[in-house]
C-alpha cells in the first residue's frame, strides 16, 4: 500500500466516526521519521478513543502494522503511530494549545 492509499484509509477511518477538522500534513521533506501527520479533533474523550480504535482497526484490516498508541488512558490526545504516518486525535482545546499545524508549517519555511 502506498502512502496516498494509506493516508486515504486513515482519513476514511476518522470520517467513519465523525472526526472534525481533519488535516493532513506532508512532512516527507521535513523529517526522515515519517511522511505524513494527520490531525483530527473529537468532541469527547469517548470519541477520541473511538477514533483511535477505528484507525487502528482499519489499518490492521488492510494488513498494515500499527506500531503503537499513546494517550488512550486519558483520552484528551491519542497518538496512533503507523510508522510512515503519525495520527493525532485531540480535543479542540488541546489541539488549539499545541497547534501542531503551525509547528510543522514553521519547520517548512
Amino acid at each position: 500500500m502506498n502512502i496516498e492509499e494509506k493516508t486515504a484509509a486513515v482519513v476514511a477511518a476518522l470520517e467513519d466516526i465523525k472526526a472534525k477538522d481533519i488535516t493532513v500534513l506532508d512532512t516527507a521533506q521535513l523529517t526522515s521519521l515519517f511522511e505524513r501527520v494527520v490531525i483530527a479533533s473529537a468532541d469527547s474523550t469517548r470519541q477520541t478513543k473511538a477514533l483511535a480504535a477505528s484507525v487502528r482497526d482499519r489499518m490492521k484490516e488492510l494488513g498494515e502494522h500499527v506500531i503503537g498508541m499513546e494517550g488512550e488512558a486519558v483520552g484528551e490526545w491519542v497518538l496512533v503511530d503507523l510508522g510512515d504516518i503519525v495520527v493525532h486525535i485531540m480535543h479542540p482545546a488541546v489541539r488549539a494549545h499545541y497547534n501542531l499545524e503551525e509547528l510543522w508549517d514553521a519547520r517548512a519555511r
